[in-house]
């Protein structure tokens, strides 16, 4: 999902660029490109997943009882 998101924000970032536009407040392309950044490196440590259970344990479901 943050990858998801960070391509939103490069893809913004982008435009923002080629427009020459800053939003105020020293918000520009390069913010938004470091935003992404941001977002692809927390999508990378892992934030934002499933959770514990997705990196193992019962690979084949509930055990039977």
């Amino acid at each position: 999902m943050l990858a998801v998101v960070a391509a939103i924000v490069f893809g913004l970032g982008l435009l923002l660029d080629l427009v020459g536009v800053e939003l105020g407040a020293g918000i520009n392309a390069t913010t938004f490109m470091l935003l992404g950044l941001l977002l692809l490196a927390l999508h990378q440590a892992g934030v934002g997943t499933a959770g514990a259970r997705s990196w193992g344990g019962n690979w084949r479901g509930r055990a039977r009882r």
